[in-house]
């Protein structure tokens, strides 16, 4: 059976505010949350970057039949033993709950170290590298690595019974084929049904056939049409360009100079604008025939209580 998920934007709120949010989610029936983890925000609007793994502690103690996950990018801004010593903590302290995702970043958030931002066929590289560095740490091995991230004599004492998933992040179909053999899931972000089965055929013909499978839902929902909209577009239209785009600009001022071009009728190619919850029904229930075991859903305006109520009240019991 799909489980649904509520997705704690780090970009948009203050910590205080998402772990009020996770909360009521978990009042409303959710079972699962995802948490960002950026350094910056896509633009000024949205306006906070809190620190994912700072509050992913608080955030579990306090909503215990929650399961966590997070989106992490090891090899620039975190040294993969650093996230390893982190996930493992997490998971050690709430057995069962905490998957990490992986991806291979964007320069907006890792360029703060000044290092060069590298190709993505490196960041790829070095992304495999800082998985494998990650799985012999949690096996208990001492670890010694010379590549594109350096590890020397690291042994992590601190272990959970169970080391969490590693699931990798894929927005196009070859990168979703790529990591199909070698992550323990995949997680990709909505669009129209054509381009998602894409993605999922190229994720299980390169070795995720039986794997669990996470989807990022964007979405837009108020009572209010026209805020549905105007909401979507006030926080959301840096967000809806190609990956080659969204990986390699490094400021927020560079993301809205490029959403200056962004037609709000434009939004509804990357984001599920609607407020008709029966919509909103239909669009997930489309995913689930995709194969999605969770669905983790991203109001995206600014809008969360009312759609956490609204949510939790009749799409939740509607597709569980």
């Amino acid at each position: 059976m799909v489980k649904i998920g509520y997705h704690a934007s780090h970009e948009q709120f203050k910590p205080s505010e998402l772990l009020r949010y996770v909360k009521m989610a978990e009042q409303a029936g959710f079972t699962l949350a995802l948490s960002s983890d950026h350094f910056h925000p896509w633009n000024e609007r949205q306006g906070q970057s809190g620190f994912a793994w700072s509050w992913l502690g608080a955030a579990m103690c306090t909503t215990p039949s929650l399961s966590y996950r997070v989106v992490c990018a090891p090899g620039q801004r975190y040294h993969p033993a650093i996230i390893a010593q982190a996930a493992a903590t997490l998971a050690e302290m709430f057995p069962d709950r905490f998957w990490i995702t992986v991806g291979s970043g964007q320069a907006l958030n890792e360029s703060i170290t000044g290092e060069k931002w590298p190709c993505k066929a490196d960041r790829n590289t070095r992304l495999k590298e800082c998985v494998d560095i990650m799985r012999g740490l949690w096996a208990g091995e001492t670890v010694n690595h010379r590549g594109l991230v350096c590890v020397e004599e690291a042994t992590l004492y601190s272990r959970p019974d169970v080391a969490p998933l590693i699931i990798g992040a894929a927005i196009t179909a070859e990168t979703a084929e790529w990591l199909g053999g070698w992550a323990d899931g995949l997680i990709t972000t909505s669009r129209p049904p054509e381009q998602l089965k894409k993605v999922v055929d190229a994720f299980r013909r390169g070795g995720g056939e039986g794997k669990p499978m996470i989807l990022k839902v964007q979405l837009s929902y108020d009572r209010d049409e026209a805020a549905a909209r105007s909401g979507a577009f006030d926080q959301w239209s840096t967000n809806i360009f190609q990956s080659v785009l969204l990986s390699d600009l490094k400021l927020p001022a560079q993301f809205e100079a490029a959403a200056q071009y962004v037609n709000p009728d434009e939004m509804e190619q990357q984001v599920r604008i609607s407020s008709h919850l029966q919509q909103h029904i239909e669009w997930l229930q489309q995913d689930i025939e995709l194969g999605f075991d969770e669905l983790m859903l991203h109001n995206v305006n600014r809008n969360q209580e009312q759609f956490i109520e609204d949510f939790g009240a009749k799409v939740l019991p509607a597709l569980t």
